[in-house]
């Protein structure tokens, strides 16, 4: 299985650290989070990566280059900025028909990618994705999922005041090749996936939660609060 990881953000609420560092870069406990993020991969036998970059670019290529796995992640730099579904898109076909990953490489995640991989695997029929999410502590900074009985995705809400619910998207979808063919046929212009293609899956959308640590850390406070865990 292959995965693409976006990791093109500003990272403007982390400044002045971001100043000179990408987001995705930005150490925790002095490892680089793209680093934590493909090392995490690799252990559930995900190795091919493709990451996209925009903001400090030079600094994502460098790295990669120096690093160990940098044989089997390829940077493609966005001269302007695709969003996340003009991004999977353009490089859909790195999965050569087959079920792959996206992820926002943005967040601190230490879930368990082969119990991930289990789930989606074990999915409901019908189900075109597995998203994993987690129990946010402000879920209106979040968007939020509604649940039928057997974990499947029939309502999601973008940062409302009262969301239904804590149980948050993680942005990691693990799409299937069926989906990815539906992408392909209807929405190859999209830019967003959360606003434009996620709300046309509704019952089609099925769910893993973690338990394990999950932060978005785009603020100060939430970066702080990833190096005290880590």
């Amino acid at each position: 299985m292959r995965a693409i990881l976006l990791a093109a953000g500003f990272g403007t609420r982390l400044r002045p650290l971001t100043n000179t560092i990408p987001k995705c870069l930005v150490p925790i406990k002095g490892k680089p989070l793209l680093q934590i993020w493909i090392e995490r991969l690799k252990i559930a036998g995900i190795t091919r990566c493709v990451v996209n970059t925009h903001y400090l670019s030079e600094k994502v290529e460098t790295f990669i280059d120096e690093s160990e796995f940098g044989k089997d992640v390829t940077v493609i730099h966005e001269e302007i900025l695709r969003g996340t579904a003009g991004t999977l898109m353009h490089n859909i076909d790195f999965f050569e028909n087959k079920d792959g990953l996206l992820i926002h490489a943005d967040n601190y995640c230490l879930a368990n990618f082969n119990e991930f991989l289990e789930a989606h695997n074990d999915r409901p029929r019908g189900c075109l994705m597995t998203v994993m999410a987690f129990r946010a502590k402000e879920p209106t900074k979040c968007g939020v999922f509604e649940l039928n009985d057997s974990n499947v995705v029939v309502g999601f809400h973008e940062k409302v005041d009262s969301p239904p619910s804590d149980l948050a998207n993680g942005a990691i979808y693990l799409l299937s090749d069926e989906l990815q063919q539906l992408l392909k046929a209807d929405f190859a212009d999209a830019t967003d996936f959360s606003t434009e293609v996620m709300p046309n899956l509704m019952g089609k959308i099925y769910c893993y939660e973690t338990k394990e640590t999950f932060i978005d850390i785009g603020s100060p406070e939430t970066y702080e609060e990833a190096n005290k865990l880590a």
